[in-house]
């Protein structure tokens, strides 16, 4: 490690790898609010995030956890439960009076029709307009579960009723 007069330690944030400051400063100068996806190696995490001088305020969010009160026994890390985490998030955002964000996927690697590009899909249907490429977006068979386990499909169109996404 360097030592010396001159040398001066990173962020505490920066040094366990957990924050791009250069990137978050790039999003915040936009003014507009971060739809903010983080995935664990359980659940998907989506919340709707404004920069306050004071700290960052959530305005709406919804994990996949909450899917299972809506009848959802899939897995919440997969796209159909990331599809659907991102409708509801996008659902109570449009009903606090949110209209547009952009997206904050943190330190992840965007993969072409990746999870966390179905969760932007799920909030694009609710409403939310975020800058976006459609090539990044999942194809919608992988959305709706069609490559998954049978019955997934069937379970996927009721939970999406229930939250009241369009088709």
């Amino acid at each position: 490690m360097a030592t010396g007069p001159r040398y001066r330690v990173p962020f505490k944030r920066r040094r366990q790898g957990r924050t791009d400051y250069r990137h978050r400063a790039a999003l915040l100068k936009g003014r507009t609010a971060r739809l903010v996806v983080r995935k664990s190696n359980m659940n998907i995490r989506v919340q709707f995030v404004e920069y306050k001088q004071i700290g960052d305020n959530v305005l709406a969010s919804a994990v996949s956890t909450d899917l299972a009160e809506l009848g959802w026994s899939g897995s919440g890390k997969s796209t159909p439960g990331a599809y659907l985490t991102g409708l509801l998030a996008g659902k109570r955002a449009k009903e606090k009076g949110l209209g547009d964000a952009v997206l904050d996927i943190g330190l992840r690697k965007p993969t072409k029709g990746g999870v966390v590009f179905a969760v932007l899909k799920g909030v694009l249907d609710a409403g939310i307009e975020v800058p976006h490429s459609d090539e990044m977006i999942p194809v919608q068979d992988r959305i709706t579960g069609k490559h998954m386990r049978e019955g997934t499909a069937a379970m996927f169109e009721t939970t999406k009723s229930k939250i009241g996404g369009a088709t």
